[in-house]
């Protein structure tokens, strides 16, 4: 009992240690900063589907530093204009590919790419059209994958839920 209790005030510190990390980060290198962040709560999302009972607040904090991590490093070199290229290539995917159609984006000027591809779409329990997904985007000769889904809102666009 102990142990885990220990266990657990470290699995919190690390928790929040990621979010002050890209705090930090944030005057410096503000790409790096919100990679930080973003990959943290991926990392989280995922760790919580992973574990369960006492073990899940282990999966969480351990899958937020590992996605805090690899979004620092992803983010240190992606810049808006990657962004850019990366957001239209997702609407654009989620709108017109079918599913298992790849749609690629390279952004000329910093040389990084990727890639989206819907992988199923469906209805959700509440009438949403939404769509699952792989995304890939190459940085410096490093590849970063993940899967999401998308919903589509009352105003035609896509928002990622997942």
């Amino acid at each position: 009992m102990i142990a885990m209790k220990s266990f657990s005030r470290i699995a919190l510190a690390a928790v929040i240690a990621v979010p002050l990390v890209a705090c930090e980060n944030m005057q410096n290198n503000p790409k790096q900063a919100g990679g930080t962040l973003l990959g943290a709560g991926l990392g989280a999302l995922v760790g919580s589907q992973v574990g369960g009972g006492k073990g899940k607040l282990a999966a969480v904090a351990l899958g937020a530093l590992a996605g805090g991590w690899a979004g620092s490093e992803v983010g240190k070199s992606l810049d808006k204009a990657d962004k850019a290229y990366a957001q239209r290539t997702a609407q654009d995917g989620l709108e017109y590919a079918q599913v298992g159609q790849t749609k690629a984006w390279r952004n000329p000027d910093s040389g990084h790419s990727g890639s989206f591809k819907p992988t199923s779409t469906y209805k959700s329990a509440d009438g949403q059209n939404c769509r699952e997904f792989e995304t890939t985007i190459y940085v410096d000769g490093k590849q970063e994958t993940g899967t999401g889904q998308a919903c589509r809102r009352a105003d035609g666009t896509w928002q990622i839920v997942r």
